[in-house]
C-alpha cells in the first residue's frame, strides 16, 4: 500500500506541475475547440498519470477514458479512479482551486486517495493503512517521496472553531443545498458558509475547517473518490443524501453519483 500511495502522489504531483505550465502561460479558452488550453492541460495530465498507473497492472477508470463498457468493468475488484483536472470552471477563472484527483477503489470502496491542488502546492492523501494528511509545498518533497508522510499534517487538524461550517460550491449551489442550509441554522447558531472549488469542499471536511457538504447537483464518480478516501480515513464519511445509511459506491453501471453529505463526525 505504501508503494502504491507513492506511485499516486508522485503521479498527482508531476500532473499537476505539467497543468500549471499552461495555466500559467496566459490563455484564452475557447469552449468547443478540442485543442483549447483546458483539453491540452486534461490530456497532458492524464498522459503523465498514466505513465506511473499502468505498470502497477491494476486498470485505470479515468474522465479522459470513461467510455470503457461496464461489462468490462465489472469485472474488476480494483481500479484506480482518476480525474487528471477536476475544477474545469476554476481553471477558466484562473482562481487556483483546481485539483488533480487519483483514487484507488477496491470492491467499490475507494481505499486510497490523493488530491493536489497545483497552484496552491497543497497535497491531501489518506489510505487505509496510514490515515488522511495534508502536505503543503509539496512539489518541494518530489525527491523525497518517501519521507512526505513524516512530514504532513495529519487530518483533522486540530482547529479550534467557533462556528458550524458549511461548505457549498461557488458554480453549483443547488436550490436544494440553499434549503438544506436554511434547515441547519434551525439546528445550529453560528452557521458559517465557505465556498472552495472542485474537491478542495470534501478536503476542507476532512481538515476541519467545515463540519458538512451537502452536494445536491451531479457529479461523477471521479470527482469525489480520492476526496471519499481521504474524509474517511480522517474519521468522516459520505453518505447518500436520500438513503442516509449508505456511503457513495464506486465503479457502477451508472458512473453518475447520486446526491450526498460528506461529513467529518469526530469533529462534532
Amino acid at each position: 500500500m505504501k508503494n502504491l500511495i507513492n506511485i499516486a502522489i508522485t503521479a498527482s504531483i508531476k500532473a499537476g506541475i505539467e497543468i500549471l505550465k499552461i495555466y500559467n502561460s496566459g490563455f484564452d479558452v475557447e469552449f468547443k475547440d478540442d485543442d483549447s488550453p483546458l483539453t491540452i492541460a486534461d490530456k497532458n495530465a492524464h498522459e503523465i498519470i498514466m505513465s506511473f498507473l499502468e505498470p502497477t497492472g491494476i486498470p485505470v477508470l479515468s474522465e479522459e477514458g470513461k467510455s470503457i463498457p461496464y461489462s468490462v468493468r465489472k469485472n474488476w475488484p480494483e481500479l484506480w479512479i482518476v480525474d487528471p483536472l477536476d475544477g474545469t470552471k476554476e481553471f477558466v477563472k484562473k482562481n487556483d482551486e483546481f485539483t488533480v484527483n487519483i483514487a484507488l477503489v477496491k470492491n467499490q470502496k475507494p481505499i486510497l486517495g490523493v488530491i493536489y491542488a497545483p497552484v496552491l502546492d497543497e497535497l491531501y492523501f489518506g489510505d487505509i493503512e496510514f490515515g488522511a494528511y495534508k502536505l503543503n509545498d509539496a512539489a518541494t518533497h518530489i525527491h523525497n517521496i518517501n519521507g512526505i508522510l513524516n512530514l504532513s499534517q495529519k487530518l483533522p487538524l486540530k482547529k479550534v472553531k467557533d462556528y458550524f461550517g458549511v461548505v457549498a460550491s461557488r458554480s453549483h449551489l443547488s436550490s436544494e443545498t440553499k434549503a438544506y442550509i436554511e434547515d441547519l441554522k434551525t439546528k445550529h447558531k453560528n452557521i458559517k458558509v465557505v465556498s472552495k472549488g472542485s474537491s478542495l469542499k470534501i478536503c476542507m471536511v476532512a481538515e476541519g475547517f467545515a463540519d458538512v457538504y451537502p452536494r445536491f447537483a451531479p457529479t461523477m464518480e471521479w470527482d469525489t473518490a480520492a476526496g471519499h478516501a481521504i474524509v474517511s480515513f480522517a474519521g468522516g464519511n459520505i453518505k447518500q443524501a436520500k438513503n442516509t445509511e449508505n456511503d457513495l459506491t464506486y465503479n457502477k453501471e451508472d458512473l453518475l453519483n447520486p446526491w450526498f453529505i460528506a461529513n467529518c463526525s469526530n469533529l462534532k
